[in-house]
């Protein structure tokens, strides 16, 4: 009984051993992993900052991030021609604040202290997006 104790307890160091590293590199994730990773020509949301917690991710307009709405802290753009301009509201007239986020900035890791040009924190607050030239943009997200 007693051996059948001790590898018991050293199965279980063993388990916990390969459950620690994974977690670790998981917290290690970044904007810039991220950005290194994503697939050129898509914008991407993430639930959290740092781009942890992927919402999903993009290559064309989206009027209405649906059940995604009001969730974003941080955001990330490889786009290969266009900024990506966010708004605060949803539907096709794209009216509302808005923040863009360009191709060279590529990334922005946490929301919380950035601005529609409304006045409103983009933390939390996207509800669309769309592609555009960057003469568009009145505000940057960074």
């Amino acid at each position: 009984m007693r051996k059948l104790s001790a590898a018991l307890t050293v199965l279980g160091m063993a388990a916990l051993g390969t459950v620690v590293p994974v977690s670790a590199a998981h917290a290690a994730e970044t904007c810039s992993d991220n950005y290194s990773a994503a697939t050129a020509g898509y914008m991407y949301a993430y639930d959290y900052v740092d781009c942890v917690g992927q919402l999903g991710k993009v290559s064309g307009n989206d009027s209405d991030w649906g059940v995604d709405s009001n969730k974003a802290s941080s955001i990330l753009n490889k786009g290969n021609f266009q900024e990506v301009q966010f708004f605060n509201g949803t539907g096709t007239g794209w009216t509302g604040g808005h923040t863009c986020l360009s191709r060279n900035e590529g990334y922005a890791s946490d929301l919380t202290d950035n601005y529609f040009t409304s006045g409103y924190s983009a933390n939390n607050s996207i509800s669309s997006h769309r592609w555009v030239n960057a003469s568009t943009c009145d505000r940057w997200a960074t």
